[in-house]
């Protein structure tokens, strides 16, 4: 293998990762896809392993591949098909993320093209279909894999089906063809490229792609002084219990492989932030990514050199019927603080404080409307710079929410969208700012929020301080003129009803401080 070839390699496949991205981001019809970017598009070989990602959203693409995975053992693709699922218990994430998978042929399968985007609604128990729930059936339609399309025909009756039982059919049904239009486009350039350099050379480089990304990992992993680091943390709590929930880990670094241990960590709850066996791969895979030289391909081989160790029947490897809607969002954010926590040990002055740990998941919907988004928060800091102010952070990659868009498309008013000053953990370099974020809505609505870091704090390293945590405040509306508001500390997880005229104020978590303030 040529390490320039390597890399043009690399550039076309990605290229073909990002095209589609864009062209599902501007044919959507959601505000969540088309503003947010709450989406992920990659490549995949004809056995079900990634080789090339999209600049998107890492917990989309680490569990992405045991999607694609399931659906080789249960369908027999043939050319023009695309399937659709977005069971967690097969490689899904939580329903709302709907991937869909598309064989590319030439003398046979040769790879698959493959996105996964967060749909605003797929049903569930409450608009959003992100409610705190206490079984998966409460948060949406689940789907097997399925074929959409069968020879490059739409089966019009499973699509029916599903928009038969969503809120807003109109948007899913544009959201879907958006995905379908990217999964094309990405066929199309796979094919273009065959055409120019030949089946042989494009099949060669679909498997070089991942034995240089292992190669590369596990020459890093020499460079990480050998021995066992153990980190804790805990969740707030799953939404109807106040107990402590434990993530634990033990990294053991040995030459030429890593074995991570989540061992100890607490059994599954009631709530549904539970996380499958994809969604702590996921995290696993992003933490081992940023550990990586930026030109290093991001692909299924970083994970060959890793051991991972999963608890059955535990918070981070539940079992149906067990739900999981904020384990996708929120406990993910959570292993990453572990993960993190632990390496920081292994790679002194490397690794940065804790992030504001939350996606600070707001749904909400009512008569012919649903909506959905996360907010930003505070980054942690580093060694050698301050955390950034208001931004999305680790698991997820996606944007805050234009005020212009949400409030053309939803009876909502934002009265208020800043920095929340004084947010992040002071130290040498301090934690970034969280953000407050003030709904008004219009009429009424169901409301529910998973959120994080409203008891425990992003944690600080190296004497740097915890960053503050967030808040949920309700100002509820009297109705009557002159009458005043009450007001309502919401615990971090809820669904409530809301009336018209009532406020919403989010205050997310600052970034935890790095080093001593001198």
């Amino acid at each position: 293998m040529d390490a320039i070839e390597i890399t043009v390699f690399k550039n076309i496949f990605q290229s073909i990762c990002d095209e589609m991205g864009k062209i599902l981001q501007y044919s959507a019809f959601s505000p969540n896809i088309k503003e947010r970017k709450d989406f992920s598009c990659a490549l995949f070989t004809r056995g079900g392993e990634s080789f090339a990602f999209g600049t998107h959203i890492p917990v989309h693409l680490g569990a992405m591949p045991l999607s694609v995975k399931a659906a080789l053992r249960e369908i027999e693709f043939e050319d023009g098909d695309m399937v659709m699922l977005n069971d967690p218990y097969r490689g899904g994430t939580h329903l709302p993320d709907i991937t869909l998978i598309a064989p590319v042929f030439h003398e046979g399968k040769i790879a698959f093209t493959a996105n996964r985007a967060h749909h605003s609604d797929v049903g569930g128990m409450h608009a959003g279909s992100m409610p705190l729930s206490a079984e998966i059936f409460q948060e949406g339609i689940i789907i097997p894999p399925l074929k959409l399309l069968k020879k490059d025909r739409l089966d019009q009756e499973l699509l029916q089906f599903l928009l038969a039982n969503v809120r807003t059919p109109e948007e899913r049904e544009g959201d879907l063809l958006a995905q379908i239009a990217a999964n094309k486009r990405g066929m199309r350039r796979m094919a273009e490229n065959i055409e120019k350099y030949g089946f042989q050379t494009i099949e060669n480089y679909t498997r070089f792609l991942i034995d240089y990304t292992e190669k590369l990992f596990s020459a890093m992993i020499s460079e990480i002084p050998a021995g066992e680091y153990r980190f804790s943390d805990f969740l707030d709590d799953d939404g109807f219990t106040t107990e402590d929930i434990e993530i634990k880990v033990c990294v053991k670094v040995e030459p030429g492989k890593i074995t991570i241990d989540f061992s100890g960590s607490s059994p599954q709850v009631k709530g549904g932030v539970n996380t499958n066996e994809a969604i702590t791969y996921s995290a696993v895979l992003y933490v081992l990514t940023t550990l990586l030289a930026e030109e290093v391909p991001i692909n299924s081989g970083i994970m060959r050199p890793v051991q991972l160790i999963l608890p059955p029947d535990s918070i981070v490897n539940a079992s149906k019927p067990r739900g999981l809607a904020g384990g996708n969002v929120e406990t993910s954010q959570r292993i990453v603080d572990v993960l993190l926590g632990a390496f920081a040990k292994a790679l002194p002055g490397k690794i940065p404080a804790a992030s504001q740990g939350t996606m600070n998941n707001i749904s909400f919907g009512g008569t012919g409307f649903a909506y959905y988004e996360t907010i930003g928060g505070g980054a942690g800091a580093g060694p050698f710079f301050k955390g950034e102010s208001a931004v999305h952070s680790h698991m997820t990659n996606s944007l805050n929410t234009p005020i212009e868009a949400l409030e053309i498309d939803y009876p909502i008013e934002i009265e208020n969208y800043s920095l929340r000053k004084n947010s992040g953990g002071r130290g040498k370099f301090s934690g970034g700012e969280g953000l407050t974020r003030t709904y008004k809505f219009l009429q009424e609505a169901h409301l529910s929020i998973l959120s994080e870091r409203r008891r425990t704090r992003p944690y600080g390293l190296d004497g740097g301080e915890a960053g503050q945590p967030g808040e949920n405040i309700l100002l509820r509306s009297s109705g009557k003129k002159g009458a005043g508001t009450r007001k309502i500390k919401l615990s971090s997880k809820v669904n409530i009803e809301i009336e018209a005229g009532d406020v919403l104020i989010i205050n997310t978590p600052g970034g935890g401080g790095c080093g001593k303030k001198e």
